[in-house]
C-alpha cells in the first residue's frame, strides 16, 4: 500500500506551468485533477518527462498581468489522459530548498551552495553578458540580498560578469532599475535537464 506524505482533494482550476527551453521560457495554462500541498495532478497538451523542472503558478489568474507567485516543482510521474487519449497527465512535487543543503529527488539532488543564499524564490529575469544586446530568459531558484541562482540554457564561465533586469517592478528583491551587473560566482549542471544552474553575486554599484 503507498502512503501518501499529504491528502489529495479533487479540484479542476487552471494552472501555469513555465520551463525554460534552449530557445527560451515556454508555458501552457493546464487544469489540475487533484491538489495537495505537496504537488499537483496536472492534465496538459506539453510532454515533460519524469524528474523535469516546472515553475507552478496556482491558482492561475489570466487577467492578472504579472505579480502572481509561482513555485519550482519537479515531475514525478506523467501517463496519457484517460478521456482523450490526447495529452498527458502528470504529478508534480513542490520542491523547496532548505537553507544551506542539497534538495532531494527520486532523480537526484539540486545543488545547493554554502554562501549565504537561504531564501527560495522564483522570479522571472533577464540576463546578458555586457555588450551584447540579446537578453535570455531565466528563473531565480533562490534570492538574497546580494546573490542569486537561476537557470539557464546558454553557456557560461565563473568570474563572468552579466547584467540583470527583474521582469516585474512589484517583486524586485535588488534596489535598483533597469541592468544590474553581477558576477558568475559558480555554473553547475541540473540534474535529470540539460539546463545549468547559475550562482551570481552582485556586483557593487
Amino acid at each position: 500500500m503507498q502512503l501518501r506524505q499529504h491528502a489529495r482533494v479533487r479540484l479542476r482550476l487552471p494552472v501555469r506551468l513555465r520551463w525554460v527551453a534552449p530557445l527560451g521560457q515556454q508555458s501552457e495554462v493546464c487544469e489540475t485533477r487533484n491538489v495537495s500541498r505537496g504537488g499537483l495532478l496536472v492534465a496538459c497538451h506539453e510532454h515533460h518527462a519524469e524528474g523535469f523542472p516546472l515553475w507552478v503558478t496556482f491558482p492561475f489568474d489570466p487577467i492578472v498581468a504579472e505579480g502572481q507567485p509561482e513555485v519550482l516543482a519537479r515531475v514525478v510521474r506523467c501517463k496519457p489522459v484517460r478521456e482523450t487519449g490526447a495529452g498527458e497527465e502528470i504529478a508534480l512535487h513542490f520542491e523547496g530548498v532548505p537553507r544551506h543543503s542539497n534538495v532531494s529527488t527520486s532523480q537526484g539532488q539540486i545543488p545547493t551552495p554554502k554562501n549565504g543564499l537561504d531564501r527560495c524564490l522564483a522570479l522571472p529575469i533577464r540576463v546578458r553578458p555586457r555588450h551584447m544586446p540579446w537578453f535570455e530568459e531565466a528563473m531565480t531558484l533562490e534570492v538574497s540580498a546580494d546573490k542569486l541562482r537561476f537557470v539557464s540554457n546558454r553557456v557560461y564561465e565563473p568570474g563572468q560578469t552579466l547584467l540583470v533586469t527583474f521582469a516585474s517592478g512589484d517583486t524586485r528583491p535588488w534596489q535598483g532599475n533597469g541592468d544590474i551587473p553581477a558576477s558568475i560566482v559558480s555554473v553547475e549542471k541540473m540534474p535529470q535537464s540539460t539546463s545549468l544552474v547559475v550562482t551570481l553575486k552582485r556586483l557593487a554599484a
